[in-house]
């Protein structure tokens, strides 16, 4: 398969990650973080103009909320990006101590459906096509709710969000193995998540966040079967080395996403028609947040060209002809070829710097941004 593939393949990044974040214990600020959307706008555009890679911001709201966002995506698209996915916020109001969407009492429910329904109208003025769920919904002690119940009220609170959609917008329904409750969650895992959209329509899709897993799974395995029912709507990509850690994607386990992008390439996954939105979703707490970024688009476009590397062909041999080793050294000579300077041609031919962390850092913009972006609120975790 040819590197030319390469050509529309791009990644979505989350306009949360331009803002302050941390652990429990310490969140760090930086001068120059953005103080509101357009500001986070700007940032991310600068990862696009670096890269080429870049084109979509998700949103979350209410982090995001504008006055106007007909105005947003016009500052957006003045930028260089567009509006990608406009995620949810069920887990920051104190009416979804017990849950949101899978709450005992129906005026939560009913609360947690509105939210939805708010930013349905986001899509629409933006131009979104995608609305994510993330649902933080569970239980922490057994018999404090009845787990059965929980998923009846789930399905009927979704299935009045997806009503509510247009033809053209798809319902990205994510799930959590843990966190934060530790008993149950409603949406633990990929099985079901997929029933849920499978009830829904077509138009319902999982995502898959690389760091939602227990240790140990295979999570190339949970690609490979979303894609044969065609319900896998998007990635979050990020790393891991114990739980949702958020770290660079890439930098835990570079083999893991080759892995993974090898099952997305198999079946062509990594075109744009085949509806897949490759999106981060992670958190820069100690690096610079536009450097992260760089660094985690070219990680993706890095893992997926070695991916394109792997011979398809000497592959089916191999396993057809039951040559264990012979089948794993084809994968291996893929993932093991040194693609950076063949990317760095790439992006030169296309008027984009060779080296575009390096590009970024000389080009002034962090240095501009820590001096004007003075007093306000720095974004961060709740905005």
């Amino acid at each position: 398969m040819s590197l030319d593939d390469l050509d529309a393949f791009t990644v979505e990044v989350p306009s949360w990650a331009y803002g302050n974040s941390g652990t429990r214990f310490k969140v760090f600020t930086t001068p120059g973080v953005p103080r509101d959307p357009f500001e986070k706008i700007a940032d991310a555009a600068q990862v696009h103009r670096h890269t080429g890679l870049a084109p979509r911001v998700s949103l979350h709201i209410p982090w995001d909320m504008v006055d106007d966002f007909g105005r947003l995506a016009a500052y957006a698209k003045e930028q260089g990006v567009g509006i990608g996915a406009v995620n949810a916020n069920l887990f920051q109001d104190d009416d979804y101590r017990l849950g949101s969407l899978a709450h005992p009492h129906a005026g939560v429910r009913d609360k947690a459906v509105e939210h939805h329904l708010a930013c349905i109208d986001v899509m629409r003025a933006t131009g979104s096509k995608d609305l994510k769920i993330w649902l933080p919904d569970g239980t922490n002690y057994a018999g404090q709710d009845s787990l059965r119940a929980r998923q009846d009220r789930l399905a009927e609170s979704l299935q009045r969000v997806y009503a509510a959609m247009d033809d053209d917008q798809r319902l990205l329904l994510e799930y959590k193995f843990f966190e934060p409750y530790f008993y149950s969650m409603d949406i633990p895992d990929w099985g079901t998540s997929l029933l849920h959209c499978l009830a829904l329509g077509e138009r319902a899709q999982v995502v898959l966040d690389t760091g939602h897993h227990a240790p140990g799974t295979n999570i190339e395995f949970i690609v490979m079967q979303l894609l044969r029912q065609n319900r896998l709507g998007a990635f979050d990509f990020n790393s891991r080395f114990y739980a949702d850690d958020d770290l660079i994607v890439g930098s835990a386990d570079p083999f893991q996403l080759f892995r993974i992008m090898t099952e997305i390439v198999a079946v062509g996954a990594h075109r744009p028609a085949s509806g897949v939105n490759f999106m981060l979703d992670q958190c820069h707490n100690i690096e610079d947040k536009i450097p992260g970024q760089i660094r985690s688009v070219l990680n993706v476009e890095q893992a997926l060209a070695k991916a394109l590397l792997v011979d398809a062909e000497a592959l089916r041999a191999a396993q057809s002809s039951g040559d264990v080793l012979g089948a794993h050294a084809v994968l291996m000579d893929a993932y093991e070829t040194d693609v950076r300077a063949t990317l760095a041609d790439r992006r030169e031919a296309r008027g984009l710097p060779r080296d575009p962390i390096a590009a970024f850092a000389a080009s002034g913009y962090a240095a501009a941004v820590a001096s004007s972006r003075v007093g306000g609120t720095q974004a961060g975790w709740g905005a």
